[in-house]
């Protein structure tokens, strides 16, 4: 049956704008692109604990499937919740099945519809779908700019209304962080609700890759914060942290945590093993932190900084305007062996299309080297 006329035509669009998204072909490329920053993903050693643990603990005989609130609530929830909480120095944690679960069944449920949110406008879609689904009227203020958040605070702050700011610690397409401690003593001094998504920090920032805002001591000024695993965990899911009543305020009303069925027991054993495994990753988690200062010297000496949002992320954007330039200059790279990632609009601003380049501990310095010396070849 043929695709209905008016969504044909939303293709076609896509497809004469050059913004149409294709699902990547696998490859053997230089890896620039995807955001397993410490290589858990492919760490044998995560594959073979977390299988050994469920022969161990008896889980494949024992597993069920099923939301968590009939017959999915596998006892290894229970453990690997007790140890995300302690991890990351929180009263509870609370898992769900991605990152876009978990925000959409925040921001949908917990603001009220006498509540106020307030959000940066780079925020992620996932965040921005769940507060589009909640009753709070929501309103976004310039990318990390407090004064037009303080702005907003004052005007939308009343003794019967809660305010709800948000933010992420690491931005996924521009890889710049927020001045945290400025956000939290504003919100604060304001007497409002915080809650950041760290999806990009876990396993970059910190000794243990516990996170931007553990490592600076922000954590316990924090409502919540959510903690995806496809990034630095190399794993499905996520987490939320934060209070024991909201842990049990989210079991009761999160809509895409009590409606779906749960992770199986060996996703939940990933998880509990890859956490483990960021103890003992110290080493690999300094070294991404050395190729990121790396790339930053390098694109400084090369002359590129210019191009490029300043970021201390494992992602770096250099700014290349328009969908079919920037298309072209990333498809060079893919026949020099290198795997960057064109980022188009309307994912981003138009004017703002972008090499998204992820570092990754396994990036070694003459790879470094050798994409930005043929970015700057491309270019100039």
């Amino acid at each position: 049956m043929k695709l209905p006329e008016n969504l044909s035509q939303k293709l076609m669009q896509r497809e004469q704008t050059n913004a149409l998204r294709q699902l990547p072909q696998p490859n053997a490329l230089i890896d620039f692109s995807s955001n397993d920053y410490i290589g858990f993903s492919k760490n044998a050693t995560i594959f073979n604990k977390a299988h050994q643990f469920l022969i161990e603990n008896n889980c494949i005989q024992n597993g069920a499937t099923g939301s968590r609130l009939i017959s999915g609530n596998h006892y290894l929830y229970e453990i690997a919740e007790v140890e995300i909480a302690k991890f990351h120095e929180s009263e509870a944690a609370l898992l769900f099945n991605s990152g876009y679960d978990a925000n959409v069944g925040f921001f949908s449920v917990v603001p009220q519809r006498t509540d106020v949110i307030l959000y940066d406008e780079l925020c992620h879609a996932s965040i921005r779908d769940g507060i589009s689904l909640s009753k709070a009227k929501s309103y976004k203020y310039e990318h990390n700019d407090f004064e037009d958040l303080a702005r907003l605070l004052l005007k939308f702050k009343t003794s019967s209304t809660n305010i709800y700011v948000v933010t992420e610690s690491v931005f996924s397409m521009d890889g710049d962080c927020p001045n945290l401690e400025e956000l939290v003593s504003l919100c604060e001094k304001h007497e409002v609700y915080v809650v950041v998504d760290e999806a990009h920090a876990l396993g970059v920032f910190g000794e243990s890759g516990e996170g931007l805002l553990q490592s600076i001591q922000l954590h316990e000024r924090i409502f919540a914060r959510i903690m995806t695993f496809g990034k630095g965990l190399g794993c499905h899911g996520a987490v939320i942290l934060g209070s024991q009543e909201l842990q049990s305020y989210l079991v009761n009303f999160a809509r895409s945590f009590i409606y779906t069925t749960g992770l199986p027991p060996h996703s939940v054993a990933t998880i509990l093993t890859a956490y483990r495994q960021l103890v003992l990753e110290k080493n690999s988690i300094k070294k991404l932190r050395e190729n990121i200062v790396f790339f930053n010297q390098q694109k400084k000496l090369m002359s590129l900084q210019p191009m490029f949002v300043r970021s201390k992320s494992a992602i770096q954007s250099a700014i290349i305007p328009g969908n079919e330039k920037v298309k072209e200059v990333a498809q060079q790279m893919r026949e020099q062996g290198f795997d960057v990632k064109a980022i188009l609009s309307p994912t981003v601003p138009e004017g703002q299309e972008r090499l998204r380049f992820c570092l990754h501990v396994y990036n070694s310095e003459k790879e470094i080297t050798r994409i930005l010396e043929l970015l700057l070849k491309l270019l100039f």
